[in-house]
């Protein structure tokens, strides 16, 4: 409601029509909005009939050649024979290795990429892929299609990425999935603060950290995530158990317990 000094000197109607005038319009947080809706309604356009899937993180800044990289194809060809669809952020290093993986194996390759200016573009070896503008819309592409997530070593943005689904996992805003952090020995430093000192001062709950599985082989990437699955531990199956997620490996375990 608009009442005196409020009340615009042109309506609606003749500011939509009259072509005269800066072009600022289109900035404003009026017309995001139909931009941000316009992202929302093309991702779950091209995504309604993906099937199951597991998006896999890591640093845009591992090149072939590298162990990270190579583990990463291997992965997500496993991923791809086992029946899942591969998701990535469609970047180059590990989101390129993983593509580059799903596609060897005959499986789905997709990219969600995001404008940054550093790096544009999907990598070749995407197939179905899609450019965001906004984060946020992409995140939400990530967890509506993905039936768990398995993260390798990187930086800001694989943590952010982690720490998400974790979240969303731990506050019940999603079904539980299965969260896989590849490579022990990179990890290691942030469990062990998470057990000492975020549990240990009573930031989240002891068994908040069985939310996690670690692995450290792309066999026992795919056998955690297939596992996990046929307990019921993804979106569109049935609830969780009670007695809480799949036996983590030995070396989570031995981390977790201080072993």
């Amino acid at each position: 409601m608009l009442r005196g000094k409020a009340i615009p000197i042109t309506t609606t109607d003749q500011r939509l029509l009259d072509r005269r005038g800066p072009s600022d319009w289109v900035h404003t947080d009026p017309w995001r909005v139909l931009r941000i809706q316009a992202e929302f309604v093309e991702g779950f356009g091209l995504l309604a009939e993906l099937g199951m899937a597991v998006s896999v993180f890591g640093s845009s800044r591992a090149v072939p050649g590298t162990r990270e990289f190579e583990l990463a194809e291997r992965i997500s060809a496993g991923l791809a024979e086992a029946g899942y669809a591969v998701i990535t952020g469609g970047g180059p290093g590990i989101m390129e290795a993983a593509n580059k993986g799903a596609m060897s194996a005959n499986g789905v390759s997709v990219g969600l990429g995001i404008e940054l200016p550093l790096e544009q573009g999907l990598n070749d070896h995407v197939e179905i892929g899609i450019e965001f503008r906004y984060f946020f819309v992409r995140k939400t592409m990530f967890v509506k299609y993905s039936q768990a997530f398995v993260v390798l070593p990187g930086g800001f943005g694989t943590l952010d990425e982690l720490f998400e689904a974790l979240t969303l996992v731990q506050t019940g805003k999603i079904t539980k999935f299965p969260i896989v952090l590849v490579g022990s020995s990179y990890w290691s430093g942030l469990l062990s603060w998470m057990r000492d000192t975020v549990a240990g001062q009573g930031k989240i709950s002891p068994g908040d950290l069985d939310l996690l599985y670690i692995a450290d082989e792309p066999g026992e990437v795919v056998r955690i995530i297939r596992a996990a699955h046929s307990n019921g531990e993804h979106p569109g199956l049935s609830a969780p158990r009670a007695d809480g997620p799949l036996a983590s490996p030995p070396a989570f375990q031995a981390e977790v317990e201080g072993g």
